[in-house]
């Protein structure tokens, strides 16, 4: 892929968005990302952010047409050339398994799916760390647990507002703040989960951490630079609870999450980033935090936008003068 322009990513994307479409009738978002952007054909992945605007520019073109219930819920696609009345049926069967998926109960609960998984995890490495369940024993998943979280200070060094980590970490003196985003978007460097977590681990002097189901190439491109640490888990998380729902969605006929994965327990590629990738990599991370605390600090209080940001680092890091660039 690295190979291909930009353009012939996009034609692709529509490609591959239409014939998608003529198979699936209709579908959203989350769907066309895991069948174009997860899965298919390696040189055939196209990043979320190009095949949104490849489906921008066929939705100007009319070779896909749009439909939203209601401000607050996220748009269907469909061809142009087709009927809505055609899908309506089709769409039903899907809103609805999306708005189950949707409700606040279930989201709530998958929240707290990782998170334990990596609370598991944290607690049989045995190492100093802040973030614990205490009820994982007394009752099911159907039934949110009880977190005790972080403290919001480290020292002198404390988060403003109410604003908390997931998990703080202490490997051989240095801080790490972890969290957990398990969300079906992939997430991108100017994200306001990502930013979030800047402010958090800058207003306590700690290296920031982010584990999450797909981390764009453009985030540990950029971050990496400045000491983020991420971990892809490759899966969204679900709770046992909502096991019979989460089958109805991995189908790939219907939500096409075939990447969704039950329960709270830790396997072996998350423990092993807890247990062996993140000590390791922490030392030469707190380095590059040092290095670049400045404008983490200021892109995450937002003093500088996400392109001044990006740029300043760009240049920092190729030892030229970071406030513009050669004509």
């Amino acid at each position: 892929m690295a190979k291909l322009s930009r353009q012939e990513r996009v034609d692709i994307a529509k490609t591959r968005l239409l014939r998608i479409l003529g198979k699936h009738q209709i579908a959203h978002m989350r769907t066309l990302e895991m069948k174009i952007s997860d899965a298919g054909p390696f040189d055939q992945r196209i990043d979320p952010h190009i095949l949104t605007e490849a489906r921008n520019e066929l939705v100007l073109a009319g070779e896909i047409q749009v439909h939203q219930a209601a401000p607050h819920r996220p748009p269907w696609y469909y061809l142009g050339n087709t009927q809505f009345a055609t899908v309506q049926a089709r769409l039903q069967q899907l809103e609805t398994l999306q708005q189950a998926f949707s409700q606040q109960a279930v989201t709530s609960r998958t929240g707290q799916a990782l998170e334990i998984a990596v609370y598991r995890t944290l607690a049989d490495a045995g190492g100093i760390y802040f973030g614990d369940y205490t009820d994982l024993d007394a009752h099911d998943d159907s039934t949110l647990y009880s977190k005790k979280e972080p403290p919001n200070h480290l020292g002198n060094n404390r988060i403003p507002g109410d604003k908390l980590l997931d998990f703080l970490v202490s490997v051989g003196g240095d801080w790490a703040g972890i969290e957990c985003k398990n969300i079906r978007e992939w997430i991108y460097p100017e994200r306001e989960e990502v930013k979030d977590l800047l402010f958090k681990a800058v207003s306590l002097d700690c290296v920031p951490v982010l584990i999450a189901r797909r981390i764009h190439a453009s985030t540990f491109l950029l971050l990496n630079k400045c000491g983020l640490i991420i971990h892809q888990t490759y899966n969204q998380r679900i709770a046992s609870a909502d096991a019979a729902l989460a089958e109805q969605a991995r189908d790939k006929d219907s939500l096409a999450y075939f990447d969704i994965k039950v329960g709270n327990e830790a396997d072996a590629r998350l423990t092993k980033f807890i247990t062996e990738s993140l000590p390791a990599a922490l030392p030469a991370a707190r380095a590059k935090y040092d290095q670049y605390f400045d404008l983490l600090w200021q892109y995450a209080d937002n003093q500088i936008d996400y392109e001044n940001f990006a740029a300043r680092v760009r240049r920092r890091s190729q030892g030229v003068n970071e406030d513009f660039d050669p004509d």
